[in-house]
């Protein structure tokens, strides 16, 4: 039928605009602004997005397809390969954004996908032309980010002790001593 893709595109990028957790502090009217910056891919199944370690340039909306985010443990240690599943409209990567981060896992196609990516570039584009809705994005990647160092710092202070994960968030900021 003519238009048929077109009517699926439109609707895939509706459940984006819709459902997304990531985008939900922006109003629909942003949500849409926010996507008209993103960039359709296409990847095949068993393509890789991306590597574990490499630098972080954006972040995906899988607007149609699996994605598997997998992290491989560092050679030599005992702990096993873990995976998660990403399925539409959910995104990953966000962190890249705002940070200068190496990607913690590689992302493989587990079907073929459609994802909008979102690069920096993108974001500095936001910016200038709509600065209040990148000041609502930073807002959530600075919650995504609070959230992690807490899950993160609480699970530190289980295998080391509350000292030790309460110094090592200070030594992040505090000036070097010469």
């Amino acid at each position: 039928m003519f238009g048929s893709k077109r009517l699926k595109k439109i609707k895939n990028q509706s459940d984006i605009i819709f459902n997304s957790r990531f985008l939900k502090n922006l109003t629909m009217l942003e949500r849409s602004e926010f996507l008209q910056y993103c960039h359709r891919r296409q990847y095949k199944e068993d393509e890789y997005i991306y590597y574990q370690g490499d630098p972080g340039t954006g972040m995906y909306f899988v607007e149609e397809g699996k994605v598997e985010l997998v992290i491989e443990p560092e050679p030599g240690t005992e702990t096993e390969t873990q995976s998660f599943m990403i399925n539409a409209p959910e995104s990953f990567g966000a962190l890249s954004i705002g940070y200068e981060l190496r990607r913690i896992s590689s992302a493989k196609c587990l079907t073929d996908c459609t994802l909008m990516g979102f690069f920096k570039p993108d974001f500095e584009t936001l910016k200038k032309r709509h600065p209040t809705i990148a000041v609502k994005f930073m807002e959530t990647l600075a919650m995504i980010a609070m959230k992690q160092l807490e899950i993160v710092t609480n699970e530190l202070k289980q295998v080391s002790s509350p000292e030790r994960a309460f110094s090592l968030q200070f030594e992040t900021y505090l000036p070097e001593e010469e």
